[in-house]
């Protein structure tokens, strides 16, 4: 079988059970992210917590094959109706869902039946990542942002306040404070709130952590921002793009690596006090970012985001403090070395949050072992630097480069990267001829 009971959270299953219960929980949501960037869930009741911990509960491994509109296809090794896997709950992240009274929800592991990891699992993908980076001696903290979009149920918008403008918490003021409340009661450390810039645009920050505790965060946020939005009469959307020729939602990931409590992105000799490591971690980053834009940017209606000019990372150059640039350094603020840290701009809200950070590390992983060195820093808009590349403008053009990637294909695995690529290319394929209305049409509510 899977993990023993108790193996996969702080909590034995019926201390979980009854510390929920005592919440007036009936139900556990068990999710996982597909490749397709969608949460999927299984759920089961309260009383039967324990029985799910220790046995798991069933779910077919063709949903690692599902696209965004809930079509499969056929990868090398995964897709078709046989088999079936085993999805044990982490207890130790299970919380009751402050907006879904009644309900609670952990993250879900995947195994086969005779309790062998799954090779497709991209949040035990993630895992590995870090053990590896573990091995190495270096821990990581990563963060996620989420920015969404809402709509009234017939469409129009809620606000018609500015960009970051405080109108638009004047608008929507009840709205916000109960996602405040909510995601303050499951014990997520919110650092920010705020309007975004695009018309009904908001983004929400939380502290950084452990990096599958980061990606377990950020569906949590998202489903919470999801739930408080209906109880309010409100759609949320995290597709990357929202309407034709708009500023869409990202999902910027923030990374910093540390090694014996030291941060190693400041505080040394290098430029703007990146250490040896720090900078071979960037580097490695920065020189897999057009293969890793097929995880982080993996819908074709990501490259109606990706566009020069718009701070959402479209060039393949990394800056200190630059929004324009795809790989942006935050020095910190003095006195602070927690602060420091790396974002990744290009990334959006199409992608499985496991398989970004999980292959974020393992392309800086690469740098280090390659001692590799940062390239000249861009400052200003690289729209108006002669020279300085796009990252791929396509679907297609990032998976070509996903395809090419040693690094990515070895640290996934021959099983996740095939059946990873099958999706991506199906999706391609599916979505091929619309126009920018069409596309956005299409996948607009699908994230």
């Amino acid at each position: 079988m899977g993990p023993r009971a108790g193996e996969t959270g702080a909590e034995p299953p019926r201390v979980t059970a009854a510390r929920l219960g005592g919440a007036g929980v009936v139900g556990l949501a068990l999710s996982f992210v597909d490749n397709a960037g969608i949460a999927r869930v299984k759920g089961v009741p309260i009383a039967r917590l324990a029985d799910a911990a220790e046995q798991g509960v069933g779910m077919s491994p063709v949903f690692d094959t599902f696209l965004v509109d809930d079509s499969t296809t056929q990868g090398r090794w995964l897709g078709g109706p046989d088999g079936d896997l085993r999805l044990f709950p982490d207890l130790g992240r299970a919380v009751a869902l402050a907006a879904q009274p009644g309900w609670a929800w952990a993250p879900a592991d995947r195994y086969h039946q005779d309790g062998r990891p799954y090779a497709a699992c991209q949040r035990q993908f993630a895992a590995r990542t870090v053990a590896r980076a573990a091995g190495h001696g270096l821990r990581l903290l990563a963060a996620y942002e989420v920015e969404w979009t809402v709509r009234r149920e017939d469409g129009s918008l809620p606000t018609g306040g500015p960009a970051y403008g405080l109108h638009r918490l004047t608008d929507l003021s009840d709205y916000l404070r109960d996602l405040l409340t909510a995601l303050d009661e499951q014990g997520l450390a919110v650092q920010q709130l705020h309007p975004e810039y695009a018309p009904g645009q908001f983004e929400v920050s939380v502290a950084a952590e452990d990096p599958v505790a980061a990606a377990d965060t950020t569906v949590l946020v998202r489903h919470t921002v999801r739930a408080v939005s209906a109880a309010h009469g409100l759609r949320a959307s995290f597709a990357p793009a929202v309407a034709p020729g708009g500023v869409g939602n990202g999902a910027h990931l923030h990374v910093s690596l540390w090694r014996e409590g030291r941060n190693l992105l400041t505080g040394g000799p290098g430029r703007h006090g990146l250490r040896e490591e720090g900078e071979a971690f960037l580097a490695g980053v920065l020189a897999e970012l057009p293969a890793l834009l097929a995880i982080g940017a993996p819908s074709p209606a990501s490259y109606l985001r990706l566009v020069p000019s718009h701070w959402a990372g479209a060039h393949h150059c990394w800056g200190p403090e630059n929004r324009e640039a795809a790989l942006r350094l935050v020095p910190g603020l003095p006195g602070r070395p927690e602060t420091a840290n790396a974002e990744v701009k290009c990334f959006d809200g199409a992608a499985n949050p496991y398989l970004a950070v999980g292959a974020v590390i393992a392309a800086g992983l690469a740098g280090i072992e390659a001692g590799a060195v940062l390239p000249e820093e861009v400052g200003g808009d690289p729209s108006d630097r002669p020279g300085v590349p796009r990252l791929p403008q396509s679907l297609p053009e990032s998976l070509a480069a996903f395809a090419a990637s040693e690094v990515l294909r070895e640290a996934l695995g021959e099983v996740a990267h095939d059946t990873f690529a099958a999706v991506r290319r199906a999706e391609a394929q599916l979505l091929a001829g619309l126009d920018p209305e069409a596309l956005i049409d299409a996948t607009r509510w699908r994230y």
